[in-house]
């Protein structure tokens, strides 16, 4: 039931365009300032007083408290960025925010949104083809190029300083996961954990060839380091099960109460038993292990720790090649995954369980060490859009220049073909190609330099046919991106342009902002209330 007879819960046409790019260019301004590697950071306090220090456009929007509808369509613009690609992100929410504005200019100049929506699209796919001719193609071999993809995505981060050593460690982590198939190469991401340590020197980080559990054994007995490890996954509890039904145990007597308490330890020490029987050195369980079945297990020489989150136990099973087990019964020793040692170990005071040489060989760990916990959580960002750039290079195999140089040549590409485009639509490809400028234009801007000048230096390069030509923002100057070693997976310019200009395009062609009913008659949070007419 919507409400259309109360003016105050409606925006038509040109109010309800003009609110709503406004809302789009509100979002790409919060997070233009941290764009490039002289962008400045950006600090979320959250209602508990929690802190959050990073310059990342999908951390930053997603910790905002964004009401307005149209500003969150920017906002999954980001998301879908980070998810498709793991880096850009500031780019895809910065690009969408100046599509909106030079959209905006045609609107006032009487340009109907839909020509604009049809030019935009036609402009997009253009500017994909026109990527496709400056493209650079990168081997798994071509260990220095994907190092330097790597060091690109850390340069401007928290840990840039480190950027060499850290892009080390993301190419051996994302290599030992890379896996050969009948159509390339495939790259997972998520087999990499990534495990966070407060303490010691960021040098301190290291890679693991393994998988690495934040759980310590049940029992401090327990064997420390189990060799040729038979590892079992538990979802159940091993525990006495309580009675689900609603019951009342009448008790006369000690020998009763005796009984009672005999059959519970009966029942725990079979559940103990048929571990050990399958041959279980080591198990992982989702719920709890009482303390009982703790000292059995123990006596037994297990190797136990509880309480393991549903996604560390898909890794396990990933890793290892064991079943999860819904129930006790259920179990099997052909079942059962395998390492070569599984291991406790301290680090910096906080115990954590280590998995080397497991089944399935495609598994990694990198611990992350800094001095604060805000230093760590960073870094960790900064990792994770460090291997996923590898991780995207290595899958398609082709990267671009940095630093401007691909926006700018798409612009001056656009711009022709935009002259052999008919009727309005060509106006709606002249200012995708200008929208496009916003990313080494705000480049020169977070740096303190004159974007109009730059901008200039920029166009006469690419007109000479200098297609690497970009801004290097510690300089000044306009250099060969590629020979400055700054390179970006194909993807992330593919991805952005395609989810800005649907982004834009759905957000152009809203004219009709309409509140669902409520009984007090008031707004949604974010929604516009003009007053105006019907």
């Amino acid at each position: 039931m919507y409400a259309l007879g109360n003016r105050r819960n409606r925006s038509r046409t040109r109010d309800a365009q003009s609110i709503n790019i406004l809302a789009g260019k509100a979002v790409a301004k919060a997070v233009r300032t941290t764009l490039g590697p002289k962008g400045m950071d950006k600090m979320l306090v959250d209602s508990l007083g929690d802190i959050v220090i990073t310059n990342d456009g999908a951390t930053i929007l997603r910790e905002m408290d964004i009401e307005h509808p149209a500003a969150k369509m920017v906002v999954e613009v980001s998301k879908t960025q980070d998810d498709e690609v793991g880096d850009g992100t500031t780019t895809a929410a910065v690009l969408t925010g100046e599509l909106l504005t030079k959209a905006e200019e045609l609107i006032e100049k009487g340009v109907h949104p839909t020509i604009i929506a049809t030019g935009y699209r036609h402009a997009a796919k253009k500017a994909v083809d026109i990527l496709k001719t400056i493209t650079i193609d990168v081997s798994p071999d071509d260990r220095e190029t994907l190092m330097k993809l790597a060091k690109t995505a850390l340069t401007g981060k928290a840990a840039g300083e480190y950027k060499d050593f850290l892009a080390e460690t993301a190419l051996d982590a994302v290599l030992s996961v890379a896996e050969k198939t009948d159509d390339g190469i495939t790259v997972d991401v998520d087999d990499i954990t990534i495990e966070k340590r407060e303490g010691g020197s960021i040098l301190d980080t290291e890679l693991v060839k393994g998988l690495i559990i934040d759980k310590e054994r049940v029992r401090p007995n327990m064997p420390k380091k189990i060799e040729n490890a038979k590892i079992l996954l538990a979802s159940f509890g091993i525990e006495f099960q309580k009675i689900e039904k609603e019951a009342e145990i009448k008790i006369t007597s000690p020998d009763q109460m005796n009984l009672f308490v005999e059959q519970e330890e009966r029942m725990v020490k079979e559940m103990v038993d048929k571990i050990v029987a399958s041959g279980a050195n080591v198990v992982f369980c989702q719920k709890a292990i009482d303390d009982l079945a703790q000292y059995y297990l123990e006596k037994a020489g297990v190797y136990a720790c509880r309480r393991i989150t549903k996604s560390d136990l898909q890794k396990l099973s990933k890793a290892t090649g064991a079943t999860l087990f819904q129930d006790v019964t259920d179990i099997r020793a052909e079942d059962l995954g395998a390492a070569d040692v599984v291991e406790e170990k301290d680090l910096h005071g906080s115990k954590m369980t280590f998995l080397l040489g497991c089944k399935e060989e495609k598994t990694s760990s990198v611990i992350l060490h800094g001095g604060t916990t805000h230093i760590v959580d960073s870094l960790k960002r900064a990792m994770n859009d460090a291997l996923c750039v590898i991780g995207v290079a290595l899958e398609d195999g082709n990267i671009v220049a940095g630093g401007g140089s691909p926006e700018i040549e798409l612009a001056l590409r656009l711009r022709d073909y935009a002259g052999t485009l008919q009727g309005r639509e060509q106006l709606a490809v002249g200012k995708f190609a200008e929208a496009l400028e916003i990313i080494p234009q705000t480049l020169a801007e977070n740096a303190g330099l004159d974007p109009i000048d730059k901008l200039i230096d920029l166009r006469s390069q690419h007109e000479q046919g200098n297609k690497n030509m970009g801004l290097d923002v510690y300089t000044g100057k306009v250099v060969d991106m590629y020979e400055s070693n700054v390179l970006e997976p194909l993807r992330i310019k593919t991805q952005a342009i395609n989810a800005a200009t649907e982004a834009t395009v759905m957000i152009l062609r809203i004219d009709d902002v309409v509140a669902a009913s409520s009984k007090n008659g008031a707004m949604p949070p974010g929604m516009p209330q003009p007053d105006m007419d019907m």
